[in-house]
């Protein structure tokens, strides 16, 4: 199975959102980071996880095939991004999916749990993610990485916007990326503009709150190698999460999900099931 979906999200924006699966098995819900787009995970939603999953993934607000607003206020409000992750849920009538939510996906699953609690979701699985985005989370959980390209990334010269994130795309993994990967990457990270990468830092966010809200079940996934969301944010969310439990990968970087998607496949497989018993 593999359906594309238009639903509104926040504001009546229109989402896209990608199918693959099982429709009566366990729902994941995929939320992808800063300058992505649903694609970002093609190595789970091709894998045998789509042999007992329901897979769900959506093109945040600004990204891939969604709407894209000019107004920054359209990326600034975090009840519209909460609101964008419910109408998902409402729409394709999931029963409490798991969410997953890579770097800046941690931020849009915090804005959900704040506005929606988390009785509509059987777990939480934070994968490079953050959950702070301010001054000073800079260099304390947030890393090089992301800081010392997003100005670049930002600019509307097209030949600084792209060498920005090619490094950008270069720092966030050890493991090297074929040719073909890293064009795709490449590819996708490019059709967002510029604007919306800035708008999508203009927030001021430390979502410890919403952290402290959260009472099912949460993985926390993280490479000891990650320069982008540094390790330290792991571990902030592990403190102020009681549910959390974590699980370092040694060799990796900001990408476990695409550096070694074996390990994390079973991981989240074990994880579902598990929440789901």
């Amino acid at each position: 199975m593999r359906n594309q979906h238009t639903i509104a999200g926040g504001g009546g924006l229109n989402l896209n959102v990608m199918e693959w699966g099982q429709a009566d098995g366990p729902a994941i819900v995929f939320i992808h980071g800063w300058s992505q787009t649903y694609m970002t995970w093609m190595k789970q939603v091709e894998s045998d996880l789509a042999d007992r999953f329901r897979l769900v993934a959506l093109d945040l607000r600004g990204h891939g095939m969604s709407d894209a607003p000019h107004e920054t206020a359209a990326y600034t409000d975090s009840q519209l991004w909460a609101d964008d992750v419910h109408a998902v849920i409402e729409t394709l009538q999931l029963v409490r999916p798991v969410l997953v939510g890579w770097s800046y996906g941690g931020l849009v699953m915090t804005d959900y749990v704040r506005a929606f609690g988390d009785a509509n979701i059987a777990g939480i699985n934070f994968v490079g993610a953050a959950v702070q985005m301010n001054e000073a989370a800079i260099g304390v959980t947030v890393g090089p990485g992301f800081y010392e390209n997003f100005e670049a990334a930002t600019s509307h010269d097209l030949e600084e916007s792209i060498d920005a994130m090619r490094r950008f795309i270069d720092q966030c993994f050890v493991a090297k990326l074929s040719r073909i990967e890293f064009e795709r990457l490449l590819c996708w990270n490019m059709t967002v503009r510029p604007d919306v990468r800035a708008a999508l830092a203009a927030r001021d966010l430390e979502q410890s709150d919403a952290l402290a809200t959260i009472t099912v079940p949460t993985l926390v996934t993280h490479g000891r190698k990650d320069i982008t969301v540094l390790p330290a944010m792991a571990e902030f969310i592990a403190d102020k999460c009681s549910t959390a439990t974590l699980s370092w990968y040694d060799d990796v970087a900001h990408g476990p999900f695409i550096e070694d998607g074996e390990r994390f496949n079973r991981e989240l497989a074990d994880f579902v099931l598990a929440v789901n018993a």
